[in-house]
């Protein structure tokens, strides 16, 4: 019989036959907010004592509520449209409409999540994108992997999360000189990471350069429900330019679902915003199908905002509010310049007043090389500015202490419920761990120099 050959498909077992392939895949860096919880959970492994002020998470237990309303869609394991059920977009629209933007149902979109949303707004507009400096990661980062150039425009003092809009045209007419094809600006209301709230007048001000320039605004609103003083609100774009304005949001922030995956987007009115949805639809038909079904149940659920949701995320504002302001006060004492926190859950000192005496006692001159320091050193897992689209000389740090809040939930919801709970045990501690670890590095640092004013 003649002998049995080989089929070419099956692999041999030789090495000359494994042949390597001439390309690598993409480098696509992990987001800096991911990746400070691995090296936090490093130093944990290490047997490190470590303060978790790197990641943001809201810190709180999921509504017992939502839960329920989860459980009770579990069953539902069929593809919905692509936009969303209509019980879903129904009541995102309400959710708008009562904090002063009329919307129809028909202008909502649902996805997995406000950032697949943002990604697929970045990819049916095309173009390149303004964002804020600093300004989240992802609007950046998502900007590059659309194809785009990410074109950074600073906030005005005291005032993240909006471009100077001063700055936004000149950055606008400069980037189209040089043949850039820019489209887009995006806003934070209140802002991640300054934990700010841009001015009526900032808003007002950048609506019209959007309208000379011809972009839209895309305005990411995921933390307009954690405004510190109960009798202020974020302006919106949408207010002041709603035929090119987008309102994004989701259930991540104000009810810490962040795990549960579901955002939504308010599409502006007109023609334009009637071929921007069908565009996006596109996109989301092709990434994601629909948005989870059992998530779409809760959302709408959470959107209608019942009496015992609003108390939960009333109740959450005050306790973001009162931990913020708390580290800002220990970060002030340190020496640091520190923008009062307005909104959301976050803290933005600058050490630029230390920069000499951190230079030439421990080599820092960078922000990297300072929460470097404070993650090696201290475990005090905290963000660089840089990561945020600042200077990478500019000695500014994001500081998120959502995560101070317990270690089980019995301590979350005690913390939710107290008056005042950065006086509670756990809490206290960690704020006295932080002044502590920022005392050390400060001395160490101004040994044998005046401490600057």
């Amino acid at each position: 019989m003649p002998a049995q050959t080989q089929p070419a498909h099956v692999n041999s077992a030789s090495a000359n036959s494994v042949r390597p392939l001439p390309f690598e895949p993409r480098r696509v860096p992990l987001s800096a907010t991911l990746a400070v919880n691995e090296a936090i959970a490093r130093k944990r492994r290490e047997g490190v004592r470590v303060l978790p002020l790197g990641f943001g998470e809201a810190g709180i237990p999921i509504h017992p509520a939502l839960a329920r309303e989860l459980g009770a869609a579990a069953g539902r394991g069929g593809y919905g449209p692509v936009a969303g059920s209509a019980a879903l977009r129904r009541a995102p629209a309400g959710h708008w409409s009562r904090r002063g933007l009329p919307t129809d149902p028909s202008a909502v979109v649902a996805g997995p999540g406000s950032k697949p949303l943002l990604y697929a707004l970045l990819a049916a507009l095309g173009g390149d994108v303004v964002v804020p400096s600093p300004s989240w990661v992802s609007y950046a980062a998502q900007a590059s992997l659309a194809g785009a150039e990410p074109i950074r425009v600073a906030t005005p003092p005291g005032e993240g999360g909006v471009p100077s809009p001063a700055l936004l045209a000149d950055a606008v007419v400069r980037a189209r000189a040089r043949g850039r094809d820019v489209r887009a600006v995006v806003v934070t209301l209140p802002d991640n990471p300054t934990g700010t709230i841009a001015s009526e007048d900032a808003v007002r001000r950048l609506c019209a350069v959007a309208r000379e320039q011809d972009l839209v605004i895309i305005s990411d609103e995921i933390y307009r429900d954690l405004v510190h003083d109960p009798a202020r609100t974020a302006p919106s774009p949408a207010r002041h330019a709603p035929e090119r304005t987008v309102v994004t949001t989701a259930l991540s922030k104000s009810l810490a679902a962040g795990g549960w995956r579901l955002g939504v987007a308010r599409l502006p009115d007109g023609p334009f915003g009637r071929a921007l949805r069908d565009s996006v639809l596109g996109v989301a038909s092709e990434i994601w199908s629909s948005a989870p079904a059992p998530m779409q149940h809760a959302a709408a659920y959470a959107f209608a905002e019942p009496p015992e949701l609003v108390e939960r995320v009333d109740r959450s504002r005050r306790l973001h509010a009162a931990v913020a302001a708390a580290v800002a006060d220990r970060f002030t004492a340190a020496g640091a310049r520190v923008p009062r926190p307005e909104g959301a859950f976050y803290v933005y000192p600058d050490f630029g007043p230390l920069r000499d005496a951190l230079a030439d006692n421990h080599g820092v001159r960078t922000a990297d090389d300072l929460t470097g320091l404070l993650l090696e050193r201290y475990g005090v897992g905290v963000l660089p500015g840089s990561s945020f689209g600042d200077a990478p000389s500019a000695l500014r740090m994001r500081v998120a202490p959502s995560l101070l809040y317990g270690e089980t939930d019995e301590q979350r919801l005690t913390a939710l419920a107290s008056p005042a709970p950065e006086a509670l045990p756990w809490i206290a501690d960690a704020l006295d761990r932080l002044s502590e670890v920022l005392a050390d590095l400060v001395e160490t640092a101004t040994a044998g120099q005046p401490v600057p004013a």
